[in-house]
């Protein structure tokens, strides 16, 4: 048996930004134009008429102030309400494969390694460009990594579900090394014409570099355990697929094809699953409350997350002990902890303990307890 390490991470950030006061200003006026085609039928009854956003609901709601995303002119234009993205020839790499090639050379070149030390990719991410060919054996090719490559998708908990799998195959031997890959094109399948919802995702893709300790050329985190539940729940969930066509009114426009969630019953359900899980998790590998020096939590809302900071500490979390990336980058689905994990886990001792922690639909949780070295 080997002893799995992280020993680099990489992001992808795109160049483009929404701050939340022009969402608000697109938003606002497509529920003019929208009030405005409907009046006949909001003033008889029919239908209700759509209300305003504003930045102060925002950021109460989910404290983000900005997102990335791949292209803002659709989301911004109120008559197109989502992302114009340039259709590619077969022949060109995947949008999705070039966003986690950019990241998962960054995770390399922090490792000090080259595709030469990788034996697999794993490409986990909320949803997927298209069913098959694999994405991450599109990666696995630009990359010019020897090995085998899959897809998986557990939606937000993807890559702490991709980080157990990986850390299980390096643990038992059957290969030295994996990048697991996180690329989230999250705007394009959000309902930005829904006031609920339409400021929580953004765009974003991670990489993370998991070997055996042994191989290690510079500072690493050895991956000490990890766990994965799952629940069933319809709480949040997104109808479109490839069976839609197939159905009467698959290729309607429809509000079930998109980002759908039930926010009050998902708070509700899912923060208890998430203590819980992050409590047994470290009663049974003996890891008090006073041991963790960091928590690198799913980036969906801060409420949650300090919700959670609280169940795991005992205590409010003190400045440093949970960063939260959420207001730069919003929602970013499977990638947030891993951005949060990047960003924030360098200034960390020898000897010191941390946990990161996705969850989300499903419902789904994933933690990973790390201990640096180094």
């Amino acid at each position: 048996m080997h002893t799995p390490a992280i020993t680099g991470t990489g992001v992808f950030t795109p160049s483009e930004t929404i701050t939340n006061a022009e969402l608000v200003r697109a938003f606002n006026a497509y529920v003019d134009l929208y009030n405005a085609e409907h009046a006949d039928a909001i003033a008889a009854g029919e239908l209700p008429a759509k209300t305003y956003s504003s930045e102060e609901f925002i950021f109460k709601a989910s404290g983000i102030e900005q997102r990335y995303v791949i292209d803002k002119t659709g989301i911004l234009d109120p008559k197109v309400m989502h992302p114009l993205l340039r259709q590619r020839s077969d022949d060109e790499p995947g949008l999705m494969a070039e966003m986690a090639l950019d990241a998962a050379q960054k995770a390399l070149a922090q490792a000090g390694k080259t595709a030469a030390d990788v034996d697999a990719v794993i490409c986990a991410a909320s949803n997927l460009e298209r069913a098959y060919p694999a994405v991450a054996i599109e990666i696995q090719e630009l990359l010019q990594i020897n090995g085998f490559a899959f897809d998986m998708n557990v939606a937000c908990s993807s890559a702490t579900f991709g980080i157990q799998a990986a850390a299980d195959m390096v643990r038992s031997g059957s290969i030295r090394s994996a990048l697991v890959v996180n690329p989230e094109i999250c705007s394009a399948h959000l309902e930005w014409r829904d006031r609920d919802c339409h400021f929580i995702f953004g765009d974003v893709a991670t990489a993370t570099l998991i070997e055996r300790a042994e191989d290690a050329s510079g500072p690493y985190f050895e991956i000490k355990s990890t766990r994965c539940a799952t629940e069933f729940s319809n709480n949040i969930r997104n109808n479109n697929g490839f069976l839609r066509r197939s159905r009467p009114d698959g290729v309607a426009d429809r509000r079930d094809m998109q980002f759908m969630q039930n926010g009050r019953k998902v708070f509700k359900e899912v923060l208890p699953m998430v203590a819980d899980h992050i409590a047994g998790h470290m009663a049974d590998n003996h890891v008090q409350a006073d041991d963790l020096k960091r928590l690198w939590l799913h980036q969906a809302n801060k409420s949650m997350n300090d919700f959670i900071g609280r169940k795991v500490l005992g205590r409010p979390p003190e400045e440093g002990e949970q960063p939260n990336i959420l207001q730069d980058y919003a929602n970013t689905s499977s990638a947030g902890s891993i951005i949060a994990f990047s960003k924030y886990s360098n200034d960390l001792s020898d000897g010191d303990t941390g946990l990161i922690c996705s969850f989300g639909a499903g419902y789904s949780v994933g933690s990973v307890i790390v201990q640096k070295h180094g």
